[in-house]
């Protein structure tokens, strides 16, 4: 069974993939949506080609570990694709994303990419941060 990890936002959602034994998190792509039904839909289709059972998303806490607006933003993006997914079975693991889009963006420039490719690639970069986080916290 592999894992899905998320990093939502507001116009994209960065997607990485877990390796089947759960020990490494791979970047898939970046979802670029204009209305939510096209980021579920891909989603969807992702979910059922690798026989994903679990989704880990990133909760944007603030520095105190309150939850802010973002974090009820991402929290209704999830539940309601999975009001809108009937028909997909999987369960949903918040955790914690501080500091993930930083910590990408620090490999991404110490990989000597021009602020372009960079931008192509963040949202996903942050999505395998999410995952290997959580993948760690496993062993």
């Amino acid at each position: 069974m592999r894992i899905l990890g998320l990093d939502v936002g507001t116009k994209t959602v960065g997607v990485a993939l877990s390796d089947p034994l759960r020990m490494t998190a791979q970047p898939v792509e970046t979802i670029r949506y204009q209305t939510v039904s096209q980021a579920w839909k891909r989603l969807a289709e992702i979910i059922k080609s690798q026989t994903v059972r679990q989704i880990v998303v990133g909760l944007p806490l603030n520095m105190n570990g309150s939850e802010g607006p973002q974090s009820e933003k991402v929290r209704k993006f999830m539940d309601d694709f999975l009001k809108w997914a009937k028909n997909i079975n999987v369960t949903i693991t918040f955790w914690d994303e501080r500091l993930s889009t930083v910590g990408a963006e620090r490999v991404l420039l110490e990989a000597d990419l021009s602020r372009a490719k960079r931008a192509k690639v963040i949202d996903k970069m942050a999505a395998v941060f999410i995952l290997q986080g959580y993948l760690d916290s496993l062993s």
